[in-house]
């Protein structure tokens, strides 16, 4: 079973019976999403943004036009630290300092390159779209000459990391479990409805099957 070294950087502190540093459940955790908040520093000031990305192997992948100030600034430091988060239950217990959440979380620690060779910078922008709805790349038009040039595609490649999970019912004090007071979990979830097709979309195209898959394992 393959772990994270754990050092001052990605070591978990608060709740670590909580924490992993299994690769494998924490890249689960990644793939299982497509959005992280990257955390920066942009004229003395601490800023965290949202973005897609992609995994693949020990790299993630995000991308944005070349004047980004997140991706100049993660260039210019060498350096960048993201974290994703699933929220999978409300956990309402009988006391108000008991109420938490059940979630799986991971914070990313890695050294930032950019991306330049063609064939791994149109790779990097497969792997983004894929990891959004897997195998839909094969149903768009790739990037012209234009649109590759004019977005910055960066790799960070994954030094360490952690996990944080939380999984389970509610911890009541026990002088608190004879209230009359409800207590429990409301199990949360990332639901896809039926897909919406544009109105201006010519005669017999359908929606693709990626498409479909995608909805049909999220519903």
């Amino acid at each position: 079973m393959s772990e994270y070294q754990v050092t001052s950087l990605n070591k978990i502190i608060r709740g670590a019976k909580r924490g992993t540093y299994n690769k494998e459940e924490i890249n689960k955790i990644l793939d299982d999403t497509f959005l992280c908040h990257v955390g920066y520093v942009w004229d003395n000031q601490a800023i965290v943004i949202p973005t897609a990305y992609g995994r693949e192997g020990d790299t993630i992948y995000i991308h944005g036009s070349l004047k980004n100030r997140m991706m100049v600034n993660l260039l210019e430091e060498g350096k960048a630290s993201i974290s994703v988060t699933h929220l999978d239950g409300l956990v309402l217990a009988r006391s108000a300092f008991h109420h938490s959440a059940n979630y799986r979380s991971v914070t990313v620690f890695g050294n930032v390159r950019k991306v330049e060779e063609p064939k791994e910078k149109m790779n990097a922008l497969e792997c983004i779209l894929n990891h959004m709805v897997p195998g839909h790349w094969d149903n768009v038009r790739r990037p012209n000459e234009k649109e590759f040039n004019a977005t910055l595609v960066m790799a960070i490649k994954i030094d360490t990391a952690s996990a944080k999970v939380r999984a389970e019912g509610v911890i009541d004090e026990k002088e608190d479990h004879d209230l009359p007071i409800w207590a429990g979990v409301i199990p949360m979830k990332e639901v896809a409805y039926e897909p919406i097709s544009e109105p201006d979309l010519k005669n017999g195209v359908d929606i693709p099957d990626a498409v479909l898959r995608y909805v049909n394992n999220r519903s």
